[in-house]
């Protein structure tokens, strides 16, 4: 198994898509917790949520691709850009 980073930017209008979807997101974490090492929004300034980051064990790109294309956020049409990316956990690794 392996980590890996995703990010996803929030479309510019899509504080209200988000709100409104935010409940069948927490479920689908909740539901996926085993996978989804760490997650939370990324703050505006003001703090307002304008983006998510989400760190997720899995055995490749395409597993992690695969979940996250389930993510009701996905399905709402939030993320105006997303990111996957290998990630090497060093410090204040979790108990194996």
């Amino acid at each position: 198994m392996a980590h890996f980073v995703f990010t996803g930017t929030d479309r510019a209008d899509g504080l209200d898509t988000r709100m409104s979807v935010r409940p069948a997101h927490l479920e689908w974490l909740a539901a996926n917790a085993a996978a989804i090492r760490i997650a939370g929004p990324f703050l505006s300034d003001d703090g307002k949520p304008i983006g998510s980051l989400l760190i997720i064990e899995a055995a490749s790109q395409a597993e992690v691709e695969a979940l996250v294309a389930t993510d009701p956020y996905a399905h709402a049409g939030l993320f105006s850009a997303i990111s996957i990316r290998p990630w090497r956990w060093v410090v204040g690794a979790p108990a194996a």
